[in-house]
Formats: C-alpha cells, structure tokens, sequence
C-alpha cells in the first residue's frame, strides 16, 4: 500500500512559508509526496501549482505542480505584515491538516511557522505555541521537542522560560518523561532499536561534586538511577557538563543529547548544522515536523528566504511517516 502524502500548512501567510513551499517542491519534484493547504490567491506563483479536491490527487499532481488543498482566507496576503483578519483561517488549517493525518488522508503534518501574536490578537489563541496546540489536538498531555539533523539530536527538557525558572520548572517527573519519550520516539521514528542518551548536567560541570549546584546530586542523577534500572532497552550517560557534550567525538557516543533548558540544547545544533535543523514532536499520535525557523518577516516576499530546514522538514516526516506504517504493517501480520 502506498504511502499517503503529507499535509503541509500555509503557517502565518504573511510570512516565508509559503514562498518556502514553493522551493520545496522545486527541490524535490515527485521524491516526498506532499500537498499544501493554503488559499492559492496567497501564493507567489513562481512555481506551478495544481488544485486538489482531495489528498488523494496530491501524487498525481505532483508531476505538474505543487498541489494544493484550497482553504479560503477572508483578507489578501501582505508580505512582511500579518493580518489579524487571516488569524482564524491559519489556525483552522492547522486543525484541517491534524484531521487529515488523523483520518489516514495524509501520513504525516508538517507546519510552516506561525506567528504566535498574530494568533492570539485576532483568533484569541491561547496556546503558547504549535507544539502544545498539537498536543491538544491530539489528545496528550505531554510531548516533547526535538531539534534533529544528521549531525545532531537534542531535545530540551524545559523549553520556552526564563532562565531564572528553569530549577523551579525541572522537576524528576518532568525529567523521568522527557526520556522515556525521547526514548520510544528514537525507537519508533528513527529505528533505533537500543537508543544511548546523553543527558547533561544544569549546572557548569554537572555541578562539579556541588561546588556549583547540588541539582545533579539531588535530582537528577536519581532520576538516571532509577530508569536506567527499570529499563534496559535504553542507555543512558550523565549527567554530563554540557560543554565537553557536542564535540564530534562526544556526538559519536550517543543518539541523543536531553538537555535541561532551551539554550544548552538549541546552541550545539544551531551552530553545528543551522540550516538542516528540524523541528520534530515526539509523543503525538501522528507524525509532526516542522522546518526550525519563525515566519521572518522581515525578508518576506523577497525571495531570498532558503528552504532547507522545511526540503529536510518534508523528507524527516516522509521517512518517519514510513516508519510506522512499516511497523503498523509487521504488527498486523
């Protein structure tokens, strides 16, 4: 049975989604199936593109454009300004594309960047970000971000919080989950049978035996006790001083690097690998990446924004979206 294409959102039209789309297919022609929902009089139309009625035309269309799913927005596209009026329509695709992967009408979401503001003032948006409202869509409580490329895999355990709160918001709980989802995601989405996490320390030099924090004597190294005993299938190394972590014979030790905050995770893969960088939920119930960048408004409808991180979004989502079907397909005999 063939794979189902993926869903594609137009994300915030204002920004560089769309014009990313666009690239992407130039980039990949028939190799990643995959259609956009968006309003097609949004597009810059400097690729063709072929409107679809359903997900199921997106291959064929392929061959002569980049399919698209027609969804209406009730206000024209700006480049470079958001349009409060077209806040409701963005948040409905995403709903729309969520739908469709959960139907089996696409195999996987991938998610152009929202503009988070944008949302809230004129759709009341009252989810911090994409992550949690998929979350929400897909019926779980708790999932965890990814930033994965060929050279790298982290994944912060807190994310979007100030510095100054991060010890108040780790919590062994928190941590204890963030592993075993990073755990069963590398398994299930990456194939990786027996996964080696390496998780770092909070403080400098993992606290140095408490010279400079006791969060690694107090909690965290409990919390790698206590899996690591109660679970074989996973190895884990740490807590690690997070600046002898991402150098390529560090990198070579494990599959994965958890983390305690945004920063100590973002850093390494931003600076190794900025461009290939994708943004990846483990712990939904269907497969969602997206490309590792905002909606950058500022070099909207200029042509200039580089499609790398969503061409890379696409195939991460195609190959994991093929995981699983493989997987469901052993299942059941």
């Amino acid at each position: 049975m063939s794979l189902a294409p993926i869903a594609l959102t137009c994300g915030e039209p204002a920004g560089i989604g769309l014009e990313l789309a666009e690239k992407a297919y130039a980039a990949l022609g028939t190799s990643v199936p995959f259609f956009l929902i968006a309003d097609p009089t949004h597009l810059t139309q400097q690729q063709p593109y072929v409107e679809i009625a359903h997900p199921s035309e997106a291959i064929a269309a392929l061959e002569n454009g980049l399919p698209v799913l027609p969804h209406k927005f009730p206000a024209p596209n700006t480049a470079g300004k958001a349009d409060p009026a077209n806040a409701r329509a963005v948040v409905e695709v995403i709903e729309r594309a969520v739908g469709l992967v959960q139907s089996g009408e696409a195999s996987a979401v991938c998610t152009n960047p929202i503009n988070k503001k944008a949302l809230k003032d004129g759709a009341g948006f009252e989810f911090p970000g994409h992550t949690e409202f998929l979350a929400h869509l897909g019926g779980v409580e708790r999932v965890v971000m990814m930033l994965a490329s060929e050279q790298l895999r982290v994944v912060p355990t807190t994310i979007h919080i100030a510095l100054k709160d991060v010890p108040k918001q780790l919590t062994a709980e928190l941590l204890q989950d963030t592993i075993r989802i990073t755990a069963e995601g590398l398994r299930a989405d990456f194939g990786i049978s027996n996964p080696r996490i390496a998780v770092a320390g909070l403080n400098p030099h993992a606290g140095e035996g408490g010279a400079m924090g006791t969060e690694e004597q107090d909690m965290i190294s409990g919390v790698l006790r206590a899996l690591q005993q109660e679970n074989g299938s996973f190895k884990l190394n740490g807590p690690l001083p997070a600046d002898t972590m991402f150098h390529a014979r560090a990198r070579a030790g494990y599959d994965a690097a958890v983390c305690m905050y945004h920063d100590q995770a973002l850093i390494p893969i931003k600076t190794l690998d900025f461009d290939r960088g994708v943004n990846v939920t483990l712990g939904l119930p269907f497969v969602r990446t997206s490309p590792d960048h905002g909606t950058a408004f500022d070099i909207a409808g200029r042509g200039i924004a580089e499609p790398t991180s969503l061409i890379e979004a696409l195939k991460l989502a195609h190959h994991m979206a093929s995981r699983r079907a493989a997987a469901r397909t052993e299942t059941t005999g």
